[in-house]
């Protein structure tokens, strides 16, 4: 039985305990670069995958994320960025990491072959109807993942199955297949290096996705950012007045008038005549931005 595309060796790889440190990191680099470029093939499923989890999201419902061992701290690395990125309530995301917080001081494998783990996993998370979850495998053949992906799918959930062999048993129960075909790796079956690059790459844009599909980017600007930080604020200052067209000063100033919303900043800076309009327009847009803007300019 051939083995996996995922555990063969770059055959440039002979001899690369030999080399020159400098040759060797040439040659990893290349190999996490050719394993960039898989992403480009896998555009549309990446825009399924967004409108799948965007729909999930406006309506109330979660975005799930699941996987095992380096898959799953890629899922995992994803998921953590949301909220304070795109401003997207905690409770709506969920992050099943085989093992859980166990695994965060020792990625051990044991974990990834448990499917009752997993199905309880699933299930105590209450993960049904109406939420989407992401599972993450570059085998595609994790039982974690697998399990996992078909308790999500026998509750009602949409499932994006992403994997980087072709075949791959969790495309059988996904909704969305994203096929990251990655090349051989240089270190024979290390998928933390070339297929976990391409799956970083790919959930970021999938992420970023989701985000503008919600109406939470705005002319390449994040509007939905929390500032709970001294650096957040002054990006939010930035975003503010980019958009507005107002004084650094002015914007601050609209900031701190809207409590910290970056949305609402630019909505009372784009002629709302106070925060119940703002928000009222904010609210009838479905959180969309440009729609909440073109709202309060018509007023």
């Amino acid at each position: 039985m051939p083995a996996a595309k995922t555990e063969e060796r770059d055959d440039k790889a002979k001899d690369l305990d030999l080399m020159h440190p400098a040759l060797a990191l040439r040659l990893l680099a290349g190999g996490q670069q050719a394993a960039a470029k898989s992403v480009d093939e896998a555009f549309e499923p990446i825009a399924a995958a967004a409108a799948l989890a965007a729909e999930a999201l406006c309506a109330g419902g979660r975005l799930a994320y699941a996987g095992a061992g380096s898959s799953g701290l890629m899922a995992m690395a994803d998921a953590l960025e949301l909220p304070g990125t795109y401003g997207i309530a905690k409770d709506q995301i969920v992050i099943l990491l085989a093992g859980g917080t166990a695994s965060l001081g020792d990625l051990a494998g044991g974990y990834e072959d448990d499917t009752e783990l997993a199905r309880r996993d699933v299930r105590e998370a209450g993960i049904s109807a109406g939420d989407c979850l992401v599972s993450v495998s570059a085998s595609g053949s994790t039982p974690y993942a697998l399990a996992a992906a078909d308790e999500a799918r026998k509750r009602g959930a949409k499932v994006v199955g992403v994997a980087n062999n072709s075949g791959a048993p969790l495309f059988e129960a996904a909704d969305v297949s994203i096929l990251l075909q990655t090349p051989a790796e240089v270190v024979s079956g290390s998928t933390r290096m070339g297929a976990g690059t391409a799956q970083k790459i790919a959930l970021n844009m999938f992420s970023t996705l989701v985000g503008i599909r919600l109406g939470h980017v705005l002319d390449g600007h994040m509007v939905n950012l929390r500032a709970d930080n001294i650096k957040l604020r002054g990006r939010a200052v930035r975003i503010v007045s980019d958009i507005t067209g107002v004084s650094a000063d002015e914007a601050g100033r609209l900031v701190d008038a809207a409590s910290g919303s970056v949305k609402l900043a630019i909505l009372l800076g784009s002629g709302a005549k106070d925060m119940g309009q703002a928000e009222a327009a904010l609210a009838k847009a479905d959180q969309n931005l440009r729609k909440a803007i073109a709202i309060v300019s018509q007023t």
